[in-house]
């Protein structure tokens, strides 16, 4: 299986470093490391890389640069793979990176504890997954107007974003897997979305269905 080549983008040297010589450990070949969005920009031209891993809030402005230049990438280059590392949920570029081709993640750096389950992440972005942190569904959907959605199916959609089965929510959740199709269900009709078993679509529909 040929290697995932990344470029990286993290305006912290040290951190910038650290998780370029973490990935490479991990079978997972930076091609190049950058320190801000425009450099980010040239270096995913040059090297055409298979993932694309970036901070959000980077130089010149320290705002959504990182965000912004990963939109943008993946319009001009349809389904390449990007994985967004965030202390906070910026929610316009949010919502717009996911609803786009391909695979994505965002990720809160807070909640990046197991290296592996790190790896993990980025590997299955790479191959066409949406991870999406479950943090970040939660604030998108206090942010939007879903008071049709009960409780639990709000779980069951946070999980969805995930990029969790309809086994593993049922597992998570210790109900049975009927009762997870039936709130999928529930979920898709009550925001006049269509049923659909592939969980990316699934995930991305919900998610784009919130910008409004």
């Amino acid at each position: 299986m040929s290697p995932i080549r990344v470029v990286l983008a993290e305006d912290g040297v040290l951190l910038r470093e650290g998780l370029a010589g973490l990935l490479d450990r991990f079978g997972l070949p930076v091609v190049a490391a950058v320190g801000d969005a425009e450099a980010l920009v040239a270096a995913v031209r040059r090297e055409r890389p298979d993932l694309v891993v970036t901070d959000i809030r980077m130089p010149p402005g320290f705002g959504d640069e990182g965000l912004r230049a990963a939109v943008a990438l993946r319009r001009e280059r349809p389904g390449l793979p990007v994985v967004a590392l965030s202390q906070y949920v910026e929610r316009g570029y949010a919502v717009e990176l996911i609803d786009t081709p391909g695979g994505v993640g965002y990720l809160l750096k807070d909640r990046v504890a197991d290296v592996e389950e790190f790896v993990g992440v980025l590997r299955r972005v790479a191959a066409g997954a949406t991870v999406v942190d479950p943090d970040v569904v939660r604030q998108l959907l206090a942010r939007s107007p879903l008071t049709r959605l009960s409780p639990r199916e709000r779980e069951v959609l946070a999980l969805i974003a995930e990029g969790s089965s309809n086994a593993a929510i049922a597992r998570r959740l210790v109900v049975s897997d009927g009762a997870v199709v039936k709130h999928v269900g529930n979920i898709l009709a009550k925001l006049d979305l269509p049923p659909d078993d592939d969980t990316n679509r699934r995930v991305l529909a919900v998610l784009a269905h919130l910008r409004g």
